[in-house]
């Protein structure tokens, strides 16, 4: 189905009259190429989403584009042979709003080498309540397995526990047969997380030593927000435990000595989910929409907001005032 006229885009320009983004009609052609053409139904809010909103990081590598990471729609027009129209489809990071226009548009152009067929136990709505926030937990999971992460290694921390990333991981990380624990500088969110899966919820306190080794507390973890409590959780995980970093939502650097890893042989996972391989790609979605979906998807997806509201929630993300998953609906 050609798409003749202009629609609506949250577009982000940076230029001679500077920074700025927002609502404003676009053409087919206007966008990045593409074998498909999907009629977007949602998108959803991450922390990158926010800092190329705003400009406060550098996200965007060339000007204009359309913003979002994440989208999920139906195609309405392919030139590969692998998708047709009206296929329910995915995309999450692989360039979106960094290199190539991304999901905050009523239509998107998209390349298909990296479009995911939605799995059959996710509806569109769900794909994008999890979006990259619960892809990056489940890949954090996935590089556990496969570095032998076992929940007999004791109970997985999760830092940073409130947001999307660190919300999904405890359902998800649950629901795969591991204790989660969140470690959260939220204490009137308490219910909220144990509600989700959260079979403790612990103070960052609990992660604020500074000595090289502590006691082994956790079998492993994953942290989103680097710095002093990364340090921390791995001076106080198990022999042969995993921690998987995703984030860096306190710190980018990383203050700490080799002796967890030589004296327990704990190790250190980078979890870098835009740039996946796609055949792990479509293992992990198979999985999140099979034994690894969230039990908890509705009570993590605490607002729902259209393009045109973007910018009143880019603000509050940036200061740490997100709880769970933002969707957009389009």
């Amino acid at each position: 189905m050609p798409i003749t006229t202009a629609f609506n885009a949250f577009r982000i320009h940076n230029d001679s009259a500077g920074h700025r983004s927002g609502i404003e009609p676009v053409g087919i052609d206007d966008l990045s190429p593409g074998e498909l053409v999907i009629k977007t139904a949602y998108s959803s809010v991450n922390f990158k989403d926010a800092l190329a909103g705003t400009g406060e990081g550098k996200i965007l590598r060339k000007f204009p584009l359309v913003g979002g990471i994440d989208v999920a729609g139906h195609v309405v027009a392919s030139s590969d042979g692998k998708f047709k129209e009206g296929d329910a489809v995915l995309v999450t990071g692989c360039g979106l709003s960094e290199t190539r226009d991304g999901g905050y548009g009523e239509y998107a152009r998209l390349q298909a080498q990296w479009a995911i067929p939605l799995p059959a136990g996710l509806s569109l709505r769900e794909s994008m309540i999890l979006g990259t926030a619960g892809f990056t937990a489940a890949l954090a999971l996935h590089r556990m397995l496969d570095n032998r992460q076992t929940p007999e290694h004791g109970p997985l921390a999760v830092t940073g526990a409130t947001g999307g990333v660190g919300s999904l991981a405890l359902d998800i990380f649950s629901r795969a047969g591991f204790e989660a624990h969140a470690i959260s500088g939220k204490p009137e969110q308490t219910d909220y997380l144990k509600s989700i899966g959260a079979r403790q919820v612990l103070g960052r306190d609990a992660l604020s030593t500074q000595r090289p080794m502590e006691s082994a507390r956790f079998g492993g973890g994953l942290d989103n927000v680097g710095g002093p409590m990364l340090a921390s959780l791995l001076a106080q995980t198990a022999p042969y435990g995993n921690v998987a970093t995703a984030g860096l939502a306190a710190s980018h650097a990383l203050d700490t000595t080799v002796m967890p890893f030589i004296i327990r042989g704990v190790s250190l996972l980078g979890v870098a989910s835009a740039g996946t391989a796609r055949a792990i790609r479509e293992d992990i979605w198979q999985r999140l929409g099979g034994d690894w979906k969230p039990a908890y998807l509705d009570r993590i997806c605490t607002r729902e907001v259209s393009l045109s509201e973007l910018p009143q929630v880019f603000p509050g993300m940036l200061a740490g005032g997100s709880l769970g998953r933002t969707l957009v609906v389009i």
